[in-house]
């Protein structure tokens, strides 16, 4: 298990990013209030579906509703590998392409 070293955004200034390569399982320790930013980037060649979950969470109280589990985390949007570069001559090439059909 890897831990995901923060980078602070309080203050002004340039930040440096430290990277970590993600493995099956991965923690993040989150402090509120800090201005921690978490961004994921995936640089492999098939998607992957990051799963938010906090320490000991089981269920979380909700107005109306009652208690909602939160067992089993959450399943951010899957994150696509990235696409080759495209110039803008190409783009526009297509754009203008499509227009004329």
């Amino acid at each position: 298990m890897t831990t995901i070293v923060p980078t602070l955004m309080t203050g002004s200034g340039q930040r440096t990013l430290v990277p970590t390569t993600m493995t099956a399982s991965n923690t993040f320790v989150y402090k509120p209030g800090t201005g921690q930013i978490l961004m994921l980037r995936n640089a492999t060649a098939g998607a992957l579906t990051p799963i938010l979950d906090g320490v000991g969470g089981t269920t979380v109280p909700v107005a109306g509703i009652g208690n909602v589990s939160v067992a089993a985390g959450f399943n951010a949007a899957p994150l696509l590998p990235p696409q080759p570069l495209q110039s803008r001559s190409t783009r526009l090439a297509r754009s203008c392409r499509a227009l004329s059909t």
